[in-house]
């Protein structure tokens, strides 16, 4: 009968290990998004993580006559990466990010994270500096 409980019990924690593994910590995609960063910020009461929202404009409409802006919100946990976005605002940026299928709250609140910085460009210079 221990033997039982004993095998029951090692199995239910592989499978919660799994789903734990596959819900936060598995990558489900890759991609690049492009806009303008309109905030950068790092907050929250027990982990500081950084947080922004990137907007994207040019998509068609649902509605005649009109420009529709996306938003894209992401998180970042990479020091370096934040330090750049922080002086970044207002700026057109591409990043690179990965997507999980859940948010931890030391990783930040959104499923997307910027892992990486692909090129800034200053809309008023037209500088455009690639990393």
């Amino acid at each position: 009968m221990k033997k039982f409980v004993l095998i029951t019990v090692l199995i239910i924690l592989v499978v919660l290990g799994g789903f734990f593994y596959y819900r936060y910590y598995f990558v489900f995609g890759r991609g690049a998004k492009a806009g303008e960063l309109n905030f950068f910020v790092q907050k929250g009461y027990i982990w500081k993580t950084y947080e922004g929202r990137l907007i994207q404009s040019g998509f068609k409409p649902q509605s005649l006559g009109g420009v529709q802006s996306n938003e894209f919100q992401f998180s970042v946990t990479d020091d370096k990466v934040a330090q750049l976005l922080m002086s970044s605002s207002g700026k057109l940026l591409e990043l690179h990010y990965k997507e999980h299928l859940g948010a931890l709250p030391w990783r930040g609140v959104s499923n997307f994270i910027v892992d990486s910085v692909i090129s800034v460009t200053d809309p008023k210079t037209g500088v455009r500096t690639a990393f």
